[in-house]
């Protein structure tokens, strides 16, 4: 029965982020370079749709639980972007949506729903924290890579959106930052993100040692 609720599980979780991966390209401005992977929410999606892909598969197998390091690290990839967009949010929404509010749907299956089924595979079916140390350098490579995408290709090849200090970054805010204050920004970010990584290694260890007692 618990095979069976897993891969169901899996199931159903590809579905959900293969039909809204592919729900993006419908949507997205094909007049910017980088189209909808701009986004670090998308980042967060395409990683999910990959990790699920990867778990689905190893269940539909029957194999042992794998991929860790990748699991763990996309679940606190999402958990950021579910911090930062919610955060960002109520302070002003036109701080992250600088083209007008998206589709109720859509935003709450990318910035809640979906990345909370991929958190919840990851602690409680992956247990994906058990390996800290390849862990946190795949987050942490993650990170880099998408600042260097934004600050470096990205941004210099799109013209919106505009802000005070530049234009052509992802999310209007950063737009109106100086290179320092976008430095502190990320590097506040990625301090963050290894939060999030050692609270999800800490349930992991917690549920060990209660998993051995019991």
């Amino acid at each position: 029965m618990k095979i069976k609720f897993i891969l169901y599980y899996r199931f159903l979780c590809l579905i959900l982020a293969l039909g809204y991966w592919s729900y993006q390209f419908t949507l997205t401005n094909y007049d910017n370079f980088g189209i909808q992977f701009r986004f670090l929410t998308i980042w967060g999606l395409s990683a999910a749709l990959t990790t699920t892909i990867l778990l689905f598969i190893n269940s539909l197998k029957g194999r042992e639980e794998k991929y860790f390091a990748v699991v763990s690290a996309t679940a606190v990839l999402n958990a950021m972007v579910v911090f930062l967009y919610w955060k960002l949010y109520f302070i002003d929404p036109s701080l992250v949506n600088y083209s007008g509010s998206i589709t109720w749907f859509q935003e709450y299956y990318l910035h809640l729903v979906g990345p909370i089924l991929l958190i919840w595979d990851s602690l409680f079916i992956n247990n994906s924290f058990r390996q800290i140390l390849k862990g946190i350098l795949t987050a942490l490579s993650i990170c880099i890579l998408y600042i260097l995408w934004s600050e470096l290709i990205t941004g210099p090849l799109n013209s919106t959106p505009r802000g005070k200090v530049t234009m052509g970054l992802p999310y209007p805010f950063l737009n109106d930052m100086s290179l320092k204050e976008r430095i502190i920004f990320y590097s506040t970010t990625i301090l963050t993100g290894l939060l999030f990584y050692m609270v999800g290694w800490t349930f992991y260890y917690l549920k060990s040692k209660i998993t051995q007692q019991v």
